[in-house]
């Protein structure tokens, strides 16, 4: 029995700089602003060979989020319209929610799960993520990407 690989979602702030730059070159030539490995190292000044060493290794949460299945875990305020403004940034930013989960609110917070498929959102992750921090009442989130 082969070894499975082990995936973990991190802040990229706390990783070694290199998995920064592999993911930013790899942009480079996806985006085609670049043409070769070679001119995407040299443009965020890294080595080829550091380049490929981690290239099947590291990815952006965007391109692990895109064409698959999102699970997020909120916790709300009990009150009136916020799980209705929430599901308006999903409906605005192209995700199709495929399922939404709501538990019975406990001490004024209500836990509700919402898996979204995102292939055609049209904001970043990160900017989809914003919005939604920025609806009132959405006190916490944490997400997967399954």
């Amino acid at each position: 029995m082969g070894n499975k690989p082990k995936y973990y979602l991190v802040e990229a702030s706390i990783l070694p700089e290199i998995f920064s730059k592999v993911v930013e070159a790899k942009e480079l030539l996806e985006t085609g602003e670049v043409r070769t490995v070679a001119q995407a190292a040299a443009r965020v000044d890294i080595s080829r060979s550091a380049f490929y060493k981690y290239k099947d290794f590291v990815s952006s949460f965007q391109d692990m989020s895109r064409g698959h299945l999102v699970t997020f875990n909120l916790e709300l305020r009990d009150r009136q319209g916020v799980l209705s403004s929430v599901l308006a940034i999903f409906a605005g930013n192209g995700a199709n929610i495929l399922t939404i989960n709501q538990s019975i609110p406990t001490s004024g917070v209500a836990p509700v799960t919402i898996t979204a498929a995102t292939e055609n959102m049209r904001i970043t992750m990160e900017s989809f993520l914003a919005a939604l921090r920025a609806v009132p009442g959405v006190l916490r989130i944490h997400i997967l990407a399954g």
